[in-house]
């Protein structure tokens, strides 16, 4: 399905709010895969490393969800560690995002993330 995230505060040049569609990964059926899509052109500095578009393939595992992202198809650029939100039926996540670019500071924070299902 079609989800939105906000993250509080954005990234260090990405934006502050992005796309995700995700769905069951074709070969792995217990897995999820899918693509985040990020507005580059509202940040004033993009990060490197970071694309508009990025692959995202992870797990959904007892309310904990586990995503990788990469922006170049090759290397994780990002990783995702969410819990669902108790009482939303599965509708909203929230966890911390790092960002694991070559471009990112070894010491980088995480930063916090919601993540909500559209209708």
């Amino acid at each position: 399905g079609l989800w939105t995230v906000q993250f509080t505060p954005p990234p260090a040049g990405l934006p502050e709010r992005a796309t995700l569609q995700l769905q069951r990964h074709a070969e792995f059926s217990d897995s999820l895969a899918g693509t985040l899509s990020r507005d580059m052109q509202s940040v004033a500095a993009p990060a490197p490393g970071h694309a508009s578009q990025a692959a995202l393939a992870g797990d959904l595992d007892e309310g904990m969800l586990l995503l990788d992202e990469s922006s170049d198809k090759v290397s994780i650029t990002g990783t995702w560690n969410g819990e669902m939100v108790a009482g939303s039926c599965g509708r909203v996540y929230r966890g911390v995002w790092k960002d694991t670019s070559a471009s990112a500071a070894p010491d980088a924070p995480g930063v916090a993330f919601t993540l909500t299902r559209l209708p």
